[in-house]
């Protein structure tokens, strides 16, 4: 008895231990599932896939530093290093304070003459300053990432920024629209519908955003809506034979998508009634 009473101990243990495995794993694979972010991504040459996943709110901070470089008629380069800059200072985060009175995306000093510390808390102010003072540097174009990024923020740890350049690379490219539908997010959680032509008017330099457009020029203003899509209340935008929507969080072959590109916002809440 003895016996028979040790093996259904063990058995039970057993059942226990598969159950409560069993839940776990679903609970992981449901929390992974629903898990916010922005991944930019492109087959490699040799057919590896090269592929990097932010937050909604970094991809959102790198969608408007790169836009405002596309604004400023900087090329890709420029781009990859503003955000490599941004990577390494801030993690893409528009930062309240830091290091002494550092503030914002580039961790831009008041006291160094950025601007004030309102305007440094404004990315697409933060993002002018730099890429104008980038400008400045002779021979810019054909710096490193790591000099050219040091030569504006005089960093005490110079060698940092060289770590970010892939990401910054293939997020650089995908907004300036060298690789198609190389850019989605998933999973978001949609702010009210923004003005969307004054906030692309803001960053890109145009509010006509809707219709037809050359094809490098289409997929820059599209991965502009999908990495802003969060906070401007973007729910689908079609270009090119394809369409992206915030429910799949994926780009998909879409017969009934044209050249032109199309976008849609979601329709803002309706506020919560009280309970009377």
């Amino acid at each position: 008895m003895r016996g028979c009473g040790l093996k259904l101990a063990i058995a039970f243990g057993v059942v226990v231990v598969v159950v409560a495995a069993i839940v776990i794993g679903v609970a992981l694979t449901r929390d992974t599932v629903a898990t916010p972010g922005c991944t930019v991504s492109r087959p490699g040459d040799n057919g590896a896939q090269s592929s990097y996943t932010f937050t909604p709110e970094q991809m959102g901070n790198a969608a408007t530093i790169a836009a405002v470089g596309v604004k400023l008629g900087m090329p890709a380069h420029a781009g990859t290093v503003a955000l490599a800059t941004a990577l390494q200072e801030s993690k893409l985060r528009n930062l309240e304070g830091g290091d002494r009175d550092s503030v914002g995306l580039f961790q831009q000093r008041p006291s160094q003459g950025w601007g004030t510390p309102a305007q440094l808390r404004d990315p697409v102010y933060a993002a002018t300053a730099f890429y104008k003072k980038l400008a400045k540097l002779p021979n810019w174009e054909n710096l490193p990432i790591t000099e050219a990024a040091q030569a504006v923020q005089l960093s005490g740890v110079p060698e940092a920024y060289a770590q970010w350049e892939p990401q910054s690379r293939l997020m650089a490219a995908a907004f300036n629209g060298q690789y198609p539908a190389a850019l989605t997010c998933r999973n978001l959680t949609l702010a009210p519908p923004a003005d969307l032509a004054a906030v692309a008017t803001g960053e890109l330099g145009t509010g006509r955003l809707s219709g037809a457009h050359p094809v490098p020029e289409g997929w820059k203003i599209a991965s502009w809506l999908v990495g802003r899509a969060a906070q401007l209340g973007v729910d689908k935008v079609s270009f090119a034979g394809q369409t992206w929507t915030a429910e799949s969080g994926s780009w998909a072959p879409d017969s009934e998508a044209g050249q032109a590109l199309s976008l849609h916002q979601a329709p803002a809440a309706p506020p919560k009634s009280e309970a009377p």
